[in-house]
């Protein structure tokens, strides 16, 4: 069984590039950044579609807490079956992916970093309007 973890990493979301070293990435797609991202700093949006195995998963959150931009409030995320990593600057959620209550600890964190409602759409559990 494939337990590894995907997700998408915005590049312009880290201060520090390097750990895309080291992540395997399987596409990239690159967006014009839009009213709506709320990121009128950057001009575009890189989207790295990355695999992560498990057994790594810990140590790439770590490393990514730690590389993304501290100016501006960004998360990243990525997940597999079981399990969901989200990752703010400086603080990371593991989530078991049936747990609402985990999820919301994580999206009640998010909005305290100003990040919009809107972006913080990770949970399977949560609605908008619930929050």
């Amino acid at each position: 069984m494939d337990n590894n973890y995907k997700g998408v990493i915005i590049e312009e979301s880290l201060e520090n590039k390097d750990i895309l070293k080291d992540i395997k990435i399987i596409s990239t797609k690159i967006e014009p950044v839009q009213e709506k991202h709320k990121t009128p700093w950057v001009k575009q949006w890189t989207l790295h579609n990355v695999e992560i195995p498990e057994n790594k998963a810990n140590d790439v959150a770590e490393i990514l807490s730690k590389a993304l931009d501290n100016k501006h409030s960004w998360y990243t995320d990525f997940k597999n079956d079981t399990h969901h990593y989200i990752i703010f600057r400086g603080k990371f959620f593991k989530v078991a992916r049936n747990s609402k209550t985990e999820y919301a600890k994580a999206v009640k964190y998010g909005l305290t970093l100003g990040i919009p409602d809107y972006q913080l759409d990770f949970s399977p559990h949560m609605k908008l309007w619930e929050r």
